[in-house]
């Protein structure tokens, strides 16, 4: 419970930044939202359940393709993300989707209420990650599937270490306790696959997703949004003198610059797509 009371706390406090930064977000992560898609064989007319979805997404880029016959239900654990996603659902006018401030190991729903459940990102940061596989497959109809997303190896991606290499040279960056709630919790294959067979899917299925990380803004920006969307970023600025921020931002736009062309950061990326089925009754 302490646990989940800290990690509340942290995604609290960064809501704001993540609704601020929606539309790059969802512009990002759209190939993950696509893989997503696919290997929960989501198509129009489905009742989609996205956990973990902060401000709205994947939820409301589903919402569109299910359709008015379709519906999606986004839940969080942070209040303050799902009223940023309420208010991102309500300026585009859907009618087809709806969040609920929920955890993921305690879903409101009854048994067989979803076609598919999908979470990006999300998994890496629960408490019990077993507990709330199971719930998502509890709430699946027999033959519907789940998928997830989380980052493969950090090194694959330097849409986090580029600046994460700049930081550790000022700031002490300890790794995180083994299995402790982090972004690259499930980045070694096989990980979530195994908890996924355990929670009692089947049909399990893992599969490396590589594409580019593209955004229409400067490197100026791009680091102004990933020093705000992360808590733990945040919390290791914030220590720094005025002199050595200035002196970090110079290294990090010096390092992003290598990422830039045509007015966009673009970055090579690898996620691991975890997928199964729940058992026909």
């Amino acid at each position: 419970m302490q646990q989940d009371k800290e990690i509340i706390s942290q995604w609290s406090e960064s809501a704001p930044y993540w609704e601020k930064h929606r539309e790059t977000i969802r512009e990002m992560f759209a190939p993950i939202t696509q893989a997503l898609i696919e290997d929960a064989e989501i198509n129009t007319s489905r009742v989609v359940l996205d956990v973990a979805t902060g401000p709205g997404e994947p939820a409301l880029s589903i919402a569109d393709l299910v359709g008015p016959e379709g519906k999606v239900l986004g839940v969080d654990a942070v209040p303050q993300m799902v009223e940023a996603a309420r208010r991102a659902g309500d300026r585009r006018g859907f009618q087809n989707a709806s969040f609920k401030v929920a955890f993921a190991d305690d879903l409101p729903f009854p048994a067989s209420t979803f076609d598919a459940v999908v979470s990006r990102f999300g998994v890496m940061f629960f408490p019990s990650p077993v507990d709330s596989v199971r719930e998502m497959l509890r709430v699946l109809k027999p033959g519907g599937r789940i998928a997830m997303a989380v980052w493969h190896f950090a090194e694959r991606n330097p849409f986090h270490y580029t600046v994460s290499q700049v930081v550790e040279r000022y700031v002490d960056s300890p790794p995180p306790a083994p299995d402790s709630p982090d972004a690259f919790r499930f980045a070694v294959p096989g990980k979530l696959l195994t908890i996924l067979s355990n929670a009692g899917a089947a049909a399990t299925f893992e599969r490396l997703l590589r594409f580019e990380i593209r955004a229409s803004i400067s490197v100026e920006d791009f680091w102004m949004l990933r020093s705000e969307m992360s808590e733990k970023l945040r919390a290791k600025l914030a220590i720094l003198s005025k002199e050595q921020m200035t002196e970090l931002e110079r290294e990090v736009l010096e390092a992003l610059d290598a990422y830039t062309a045509n007015r966009c950061v673009i970055f090579p990326a690898e996620v691991l797509i975890v997928s199964g089925r729940k058992e026909p009754s």
